[in-house]
């Protein structure tokens, strides 16, 4: 068998530069799954699913405008930005349709681009994310965040976005996978970091739209997520028709670094029926 490559590519977005990999279909399929990485993070955090991807599916794993080898542009960010650049990303590539699989912001992003063009998309993986937007309080920490940021730089930050992102477990057994992270956090430029948190900040709710959802719908949680309760899922799969809700035992936010091997077989069974 031929061994499918992962490469790496750029595509000008508008006002960006758009920073992907893509591992191509060996047969003759049009089946694409487009990965979303979480905040503050990249596309490096899907490598293990693009290898995982049977042969008659593209996948596709994109740095949001502004982390990893994508350019800020403008550097006004928010929520619906990102997924009006998803649009035009697919316009220019091409892509009918596809699956999007999105973690935590990638989560948001998948939703809101479902609003906003619903006929491109043929399927939902959502992980460790949910459809509302922040209460006060949640804003307020947000803001806390972006003063310390500012006040003590990005190290701080890093040490304690991984105490709360992974289970207790993954931190002393993938030593790896934490490392990934906190290199992942350290790429971010200051200003991407305090721009992401304002767009978090200040992200509409999708809820309302969730039970107009007709794409099969998957939700992944691990058991051990300090961030998103289990209860904001639930809610999800109850509103969404077409949705199956299930939980990663010993996981935290990042379930596909954390156990990915069960992960990457609940996303091929999904992707076989869609």
């Amino acid at each position: 068998m031929v061994e499918r490559l992962i490469k790496s590519n750029k595509i000008r977005i508008g006002d960006i530069s758009i920073s992907y990999y893509i591992k191509k279909a060996r047969i003759d399929s049009l089946k694409t799954i487009i990965f979303l990485h979480g905040f503050p993070f990249n596309k490096n955090m899907w490598r293990e699913q693009l290898t995982g991807l049977s042969d008659d599916v593209t996948g596709i794993a994109i740095d949001i405008r502004g982390h990893g080898n994508s350019t800020s542009g403008h550097g006004f960010f928010s929520i619906d930005v990102f997924a009006k650049d998803l649009r035009v990303f697919l316009e220019k590539l091409e892509i009918q349709q596809a699956v999007l699989c999105g973690i935590s912001m990638g989560g948001y992003i998948a939703l809101r681009a479902y609003q906003l063009f619903p006929d491109k998309i043929n399927g939902l993986v959502l992980v460790d994310t949910h459809s509302k937007a922040d209460t006060n309080a949640g804003r307020q920490k947000r803001f806390d965040s972006i003063q310390a940021v500012l006040n003590h730089g990005r190290r701080p930050f890093a040490i304690g976005f991984v105490e709360n992102v992974f289970a207790a477990n993954s931190i002393e057994e993938k030593p790896e996978a934490v490392e990934l992270i906190k290199s992942s956090i350290r790429r971010n430029s200051i200003r991407t970091i305090c721009a992401t948190l304002l767009a978090l900040a200040s992200r509409t709710d999708t809820s309302d739209s969730l039970s107009s959802i007709s794409a099969p719908t998957l939700l992944i949680r691990g058991t051990e997520d300090k961030i998103t309760a289990r209860q904001d899922m639930e809610d999800i799969a109850q509103a969404v028709p077409n949705s199956k809700f299930v939980e990663i035992e010993q996981c935290g936010h990042l379930p596909n670094l954390e156990n990915p091997e069960r992960f990457n077989q609940l996303l091929d069974d999904f992707l076989r029926e869609v």
